[in-house]
């Protein structure tokens, strides 16, 4: 089982940057691949970023692309989403996913709110 917790949303003007954490535990971290997704009110949810279990592979929504960067530590168990340039069309549900073949999980996602 693993459980993941993420953190860091909350409300920042357009234009502003915010850090989003997701820590995992009860897993061996590295062996998953990790992604962001997020869902906005009466929308789908929808893949914002995702890496490789060694970091060595990203991918990107064309919507964030030069904007947001995915990164992860896997000493620390825990991957990250540095959001700069927020528009409020950003304004979603953040969450956090761990997948490899046969499982997946979601955290309980982070609220963040773009609007002056």
């Amino acid at each position: 089982q693993v459980h993941l917790v993420e953190s860091g949303g909350g409300l920042v003007q357009p234009g502003g940057s915010l850090r989003l954490s997701c820590a995992a535990s009860g897993t061996i971290f590295s062996i998953y691949h990790m992604g962001w997704y997020r869902q906005a009110p009466g929308k789908r949810r929808e893949l914002v970023a995702t890496i490789t279990s060694g970091g060595g592979g990203t991918n990107y929504a064309d919507s964030v692309k030069g904007r947001f960067t995915i990164s992860r530590d896997n000493a620390k168990n825990t991957v990250y989403l540095q959001m700069n340039s927020l528009k409020p069309e950003d304004t979603a549900v953040y969450y956090c996913h761990a997948q490899r073949p046969g499982s997946d999980y979601w955290g309980q996602g982070t609220q963040v709110t773009v609007s002056s």
